[in-house]
């Protein structure tokens, strides 16, 4: 219910300098009125007071409020920035809600904010998104759409179907109306093949850019012994594959995250790809092939000092993949273009290599594109219902063309959350004088 006042703790429970409690709600400003000792405050300024419990004083707070729609929930809003510590936040939050707030749900203060017409669908998954974001691609992508990225990319094409679907509902229903264009299957045919083409390209870009933003599935692979887990525990910087002299040691997956300068990468060190009849080694060995299998990127490792038949094998393996061939312990040989002493912690020049494979795709981040497995699943759904009917359009009816043109326009409004049919409808009224 939008009618109440919700309360919750905004920063991380833990002790340090600073909480802060937030209320939105009708009743924001009269429950603080009633534990402190404000009385009037003008809208968006920061005011010191103390809260109390009945007659005991609890903390020295500063108090922000904001009058509502200028707020981020659009509604009466009130931040109490109280001293950091588990026992003060808590007490603070339990007396709100003894003075009648409710707790809000996970996510309550931004779905207020899309609900109240704030921000749109795609803002709000961005504001979570920079929450949640751990390398500067993932905040940087988040800002953008926290800025209405999403909404800019999407308003030119849903301008031209909404003028489009608008002039063709004229045609059918008011064909004496002569201030619109008259719509045929003919002049229609080259607005929809551009439509497809632009969805297309929105959909590449956007596959492209989530591989960046998601971390780049790379499995390290190799014969047993090679330097496989030392370069992932180089790259990692710690100690999370085990490393010895024995060969096959590595029996299972290893995994590991690591943030170079602009590229995340989701690392696996597999285990030996050889021939084995140790039966533990060879399930681990299967599990190597498996992930090979999924990845997006492959770093295969050949010892520089001893290259043979199964190296040769390998690359045979991985010949059309997108792979990295490293040259491991560059100590005591150098071959072929990337080499790296992994014992070493000598990676850079496999680093550079990968910064500089993806450096197209990074720079998709200034782009405004789409920024998730949602947005992208719609996007190619509405780009599906295009290429369905362009299939029979000569065939096809305007009334029916009409139709199809707005379930994808449908699907292109999910995006952003709106509800489709008043989107359309008021564009057309505000276009045609259909009620003289």
């Amino acid at each position: 219910m939008l009618s109440d006042t919700i309360v919750a703790i905004s920063t991380a429970l833990k002790e340090g300098a600073i909480s802060i409690v937030r209320m939105s709600g009708d009743d924001s400003f009269e429950i603080l009125k009633s534990v402190s000792d404000i009385k009037e405050i003008e809208p968006n300024t920061i005011k010191f007071t103390h809260i109390y419990d009945g007659e005991e004083m609890i903390d020295e707070v500063l108090v922000s409020f904001f009058k509502g729609p200028k707020s981020y929930t659009r509604e009466d809003m009130v931040e109490i920035n109280c001293h950091g510590g588990i026992y003060v936040t808590r007490l603070i939050l339990n007396l709100l809600l003894a003075k009648g707030c409710r707790l809000a749900e996970a996510g309550e203060f931004t779905k207020r904010a899309y609900l109240n017409g704030r921000i749109d669908l795609s803002e709000a998954e961005s504001a979570n998104d920079l929450i949640r974001a751990t390398s500067r691609i993932q905040a940087k992508s988040a800002i953008k759409g926290i800025d209405g990225s999403i909404e800019k990319l999407l308003t030119p094409i849903m301008d031209e179907m909404k003028d489009v679907i608008s002039m063709i509902e004229v045609n059918i229903d008011y064909p004496e109306y002569e201030d619109v264009k008259e719509m045929t299957n003919v002049n229609v045919r080259p607005y929809v093949e551009k439509w497809i083409m632009d969805m297309g390209e929105m959909v590449d870009k956007a596959e492209r850019f989530r591989v960046i933003k998601d971390g780049i599935k790379t499995v390290i692979i190799g014969k047993p012994n090679v330097g496989k887990s030392s370069l992932l525990n180089a790259l990692i910087e710690k100690d999370k594959a085990i490393v010895t002299e024995i060969a096959g040691t590595t029996r299972d997956l290893v995994e590991g995250r690591v943030n170079l300068k602009n590229i995340t990468l989701n690392l696996i060190d597999t285990a030996g790809i050889r021939e084995s009849e140790d039966r533990i080694e060879k399930i681990g060995i299967e599990k190597s092939r498996q992930a090979l299998e999924e990845a997006e990127l492959v770093i295969l490792v050949i010892d520089a000092s001893n290259e043979d038949e199964e190296d040769a094998e390998l690359l045979r393996m991985t010949e059309g993949r997108n792979r990295i061939v490293v040259y491991n312990k560059s100590d005591l040989v150098k071959r072929g273009d990337i080499n790296v002493s992994a014992l070493n912690n000598d990676v850079s020049m496999l680093v550079e290599h990968i910064e500089d494979m993806y450096k197209d795709d990074v720079s998709l981040v200034d782009e405004d594109i789409l920024n998730n497995e949602r947005q992208i699943s719609l996007m190619k759904q509405a780009r599906n219902e295009l290429e369905e009917m362009l299939k029979h359009f000569d065939d096809t009816s305007l009334d029916v063309i009409m139709l199809n043109l707005e379930e994808s326009y449908h699907y292109l409004c999910e995006i952003l959350g709106k509800e489709y049919q008043e989107d359309l409808i008021d564009h057309m009224f505000r276009n045609f004088c259909l009620g003289k």
